[in-house]
């Protein structure tokens, strides 16, 4: 498990593809929090209801679009789930260093989102406020997954090394 951690020591083949695959690890965390949140959404439409109608509440007028723009983002999560899903999948077989840095520029946005989800609810008239226990376990894990891709990173620089240093002492 130690193998996962940033600070290991990478020495050995093995222990590069090990530490590679925490980056495939990170993304499938991601795909899991996402079906939970969708599984929950179906459980729960009244939740997604209410939200458009305290978002509507100001304009009336503006329901029907509010309504289906809850829809199309509801659709939107689910297909996201799937890539992100795809993309796990793809890491774990053959860990990119690209699919990990662009991992980590979106854990950077949901960073900066989550953390500002508050600030921006109380900008919002008759916005839906999310819990702050819901957020703060959204940061956690965001961490866990930003510590996962640099771990990968840090395997597939490695593997990429030792691999060239391998087909270089050939010649």
């Amino acid at each position: 498990m130690t193998h996962l951690l940033p600070t290991t020591p990478i020495n050995t083949e093995a222990d590069a593809v090990k530490a590679s695959k925490a980056s495939a690890i990170a993304i499938f965390i991601g795909v899991v929090v996402g079906v939970v949140g969708a599984v929950w959404m179906l459980m729960h439409p009244e939740i997604a209801q209410q939200a458009v109608a305290q978002a509507s509440a100001a304009n009336p007028e503006s329901a029907g679009a509010a309504a289906g723009g809850a829809k199309v983002g509801v659709y939107l999560g689910y297909a996201l789930i799937v890539v992100q899903a795809i993309f796990g999948f793809i890491q774990w077989r053959s860990p990119a260093k690209w699919i990990a840095i662009l991992f980590l520029v979106l854990i950077g946005l949901g960073f900066l989102l989550t953390a500002a989800t508050p600030l921006l609810a109380g900008m919002v008239p008759n916005a839906p406020v999310t819990p702050m226990w819901q957020v703060a376990l959204s940061l956690v894990i965001l961490v866990i997954q930003f510590v996962l891709h640099i771990t990968g990173l840090k395997g597939i620089g490695k593997l990429e090394k030792l691999q060239l240093d391998a087909a270089n002492s050939a010649y």
